[in-house]
This record gives C-alpha cells, structure tokens and sequence, in this order.
C-alpha cells in the first residue's frame, strides 16, 4: 500500500481546519477536538508567528564518548564536525550539514559520576542502565522571542526549567529557552532566536579544542565517506521516530502540536507489528530536511491487555525495556542509481556494511518503474542508542511511508531490543 500526501508550502495559505490527516488509524473525538482547538490557539495566541523552523537536535552520550560518536556520525551521516565548547559540567559538540539544516549537538559529561534527569530516568529500565548517561534530549526550534514564547505557553500549563531545576546549566541558558521532559515522550522541546550555524554567539560554554588525535579520529570518517562518495549521497535527516506507550499516543501528538507549528498528517496502523505510526511535519518546508518530520509509535494494545491477544508487540517492548524515548533516526538517500548499478541506498548500505556498520536486515521495498521507497535500519550505536535509518525516496515518490515496509523494520527492530526476565521474554 503507498501512501500518499500532498504539501503544503505556504504557512498563511495551509488549511488546518480544513486539512483532512491521512490513514486508517482511528483517533478518539477527543483528539480531533482538541487537534482543531490547538491550531487556533496557536494561531490567536501568537506561537505560529513567534516559533519557526527547528534549528538543532541535541544528543547526550557517556562521558568520554563524544569524539567516537563523531566519528561514527561522520562515516554514517553527512554531518561534519563545526567546534566544541565546555562548561562547568559538559563538553559540547556542534556538528552542521547544510546550513538551512538543523545542527546537531553531542553532549558528553565531564565525568562518568555526573546525574542528572537522564541518569535517573535511565537506570528504571533494563537495557537503557548499560549506558546511564546516554540519551537523544530534544529539538530546539527557531523563535523571535524567548520570554514570549515562555510566558505564552506557560498560560497553556507547558512547564520549563529554571535555574536551579537542573543540574546542568544548558537547560536553563540566557539564549535556548527549554522545557521540561515530556511525561509521554521523555524528550524536551527547546527554542532560541540565536543563530546555530554560529555557535559562539549561542555562550554554550568556552571554547574547547580537539587534540590532534581526536582531530585525526573525525578526519578518518570524512576520508572515508569522500572516498566512496557518501558525502553526495547522504543528504540530511529525514524524519525521527520516538516509542512511546500504547495509551499515551493521542496526548504525546496533541503536546506536541501545542508546543510547535507543526501539522497531524495522519497515523497508519501497522497490523502486522500490532502497532502505529503517527506523523507530524512542518507545513512551511519544501523539504522536510529543513525541518525534519517527528513520528510517534506506539502499540495498538498495552502489554497487559495484549496477553489476551498474544500478537507481536515490539514497540510497546522496547519502552519497556529502554523507557519513552527517541528510537531513530533516518537520513535521506540522494534518488538515483549507482554507477555501479545499485539503487543509491542500496550502495550506501554496501559500503557502511563493508565498513563494519551492522544494520538489522536487508534492505526493504522495491524502486523499479513506479514511485517507491527503499529502507533500511543499522542496529542501535553502541554510543548513541540510536538506530539510523537510510531512506531513498524513488521517481518522487510522494508519501511518507509504507505500511509493508515499516512493518519489516519494526520487526527487524524488535528482535534486536528483547530482554529476558524472568518467564517473560519480551
């Protein structure tokens, strides 16, 4: 089944009330109540002309991890190494693709004692204790003023921090405004006017230099993608995905929405994983890289009503395993054929593989004469957690997803979180 969806590039002309989402995912009148409800209150109360496009993602991983993630991010994403900076608690890395592009930012703890929320939501679940400290953290998204955007979403009861809430002093920076964790997704949403494709300005910390050899470590994966022409080939982040629980589907969206001029595309129920994908985008991109999509999963049934059923349920296990958290996320594949006669992610696959990259299973989908995507997870970074995906979008293909594909993924995915405890093997 292809699933097809138009753009919309104007913001003043995009028609939320009338926009109708798509897919076969029922939502409740509650959530088409409150959907409607929340587009125009953030039309009225100013949040869709003071919030923009989102800017920077933002990753923390275990303390003396950072310059390894780069260098994995460099040999598997287009992402290149800008500068560091460190503060009374981290060190900070900045990494660019294109400059209409969100950054993204590694952050790793000076120390492997340091805790904060992370830690401590971690160590509750049983795959996520091996890496306490490693966890995605959000997005930061372009805004014109901060305090509004405070005082503006604080009178709708969305919490932010202050100092002294936290232990690191990021959180609650004169420049990037952030909120507190979602309850439903753990991830936190950030805004700031300043300019990320110049970090200095953003007083991130003091400037932090890389040793040579660190220098050399992120140059090895730069050579290695130009050498094998991945640099072309790999184009930006596509769309991220965060699991989170069967029942908080509709308010994990609807928060969201508040917070961010984004848009409910539509949900798709995966029968076969027992599950479904919901998809949010921003409508003033012509491409979402510029702003990439955010998808929620999440089971069709909880586990303990499931065990009724006994259906596959690798979504709603892997927030148990790990916690509501990011799951993926996917660069998007230049369209075309390889010289050497491959679909260009078919070839991007081969040589990570190659590499020593281990991804999940094969590639799914066929791009023969008709529009399609082909698709593709690497197993969960021992540094991140994260799973990247590689997607080619082929001949314009003008969905987001398939059902068959996302179905083969999920399930690829699931036999790689378990966890025995136990009787239960989940």
């Amino acid at each position: 089944m292809k699933i097809k969806g138009e753009r919309t590039m104007d913001a003043t002309s995009f028609d939320y009330a009338g926009y109708q989402p798509k897919g076969d995912k029922k939502n409740s009148e509650f959530f088409e109540t409150y959907r409607h409800k929340i587009y125009e209150r953030r039309q009225s109360s100013g949040i869709d002309d003071n919030v923009g496009h989102m800017k920077a993602m933002i990753v923390q991983v275990e303390a003396g991890d950072g310059v390894a993630t780069m260098a994995e991010i460099h040999r598997m994403t287009p992402n290149r190494y800008h500068s560091s900076y460190i503060s009374q608690t981290h060190k900070l890395h900045v990494l660019h693709t294109k400059p209409e592009f969100p950054a993204l930012i590694i952050k790793e703890p000076l120390s492997s004692n340091y805790e904060d929320y992370i830690k401590r939501l971690n160590v509750l679940y049983p795959l996520a204790r091996q890496k306490p400290n490693t966890r995605y953290v959000g997005e930061i998204f372009d805004c014109s003023d901060i305090n509004t955007v405070r005082k503006t979403l604080e009178d709708q009861s969305i919490r932010f921090e202050y100092p002294g809430d936290t232990e690191n002093a990021l959180y609650t920076s004169e420049n990037i405004l952030f909120s507190t964790i979602s309850d439903f997704t753990g991830n936190r949403v950030g805004y700031s006017a300043g300019d990320f494709n110049d970090p200095a300005s953003l007083s991130l910390g003091e400037p932090y230099h890389l040793t040579d050899e660190e220098k050399a470590q992120l140059a090895k994966g730069v050579a290695f993608a130009e050498t094998h022409g991945l640099n072309e080939l790999m184009l930006g982040y596509d769309h991220m995905a965060t699991r989170i629980l069967a029942g908080e589907r509709e308010d994990a969206i609807l928060e969201f929405l508040t917070m961010v001029p984004y848009y409910f595309w539509g949900a798709y129920n995966i029968q076969d994983m027992n599950s479904s994908t919901n998809v949010n985008r921003c409508p003033t991109v012509s491409d979402d890289k510029q702003s990439p999509a955010k998808v929620f999963t999440a089971n069709n049934t909880p586990s303990f009503v499931n065990s009724f059923e006994n259906l596959p349920m690798p979504t709603e296990n892997f927030v148990r395993n790990y916690g509501r958290r990011m799951h993926h996320m996917a660069v998007e594949v230049e369209d075309g054929d390889h010289e050497t006669g491959q679909k260009n992610v078919d070839y991007v696959v081969g040589i990570l593989g190659q590499e020593g990259v281990p991804f999940l299973a094969h590639v799914v989908g066929e791009c023969k004469d008709s529009p399609d995507l082909k698709q593709i997870f690497s197993k969960h970074s021992q540094h991140t957690l994260l799973i990247t995906e590689y997607i080619e979008r082929c001949k314009a293909f003008d969905g987001f997803f398939t059902k068959s594909n996302v179905a083969a993924l999920t399930e690829a995915a699931g036999k790689d979180e378990r966890y025995q405890h136990g009787h239960v093997f989940d």
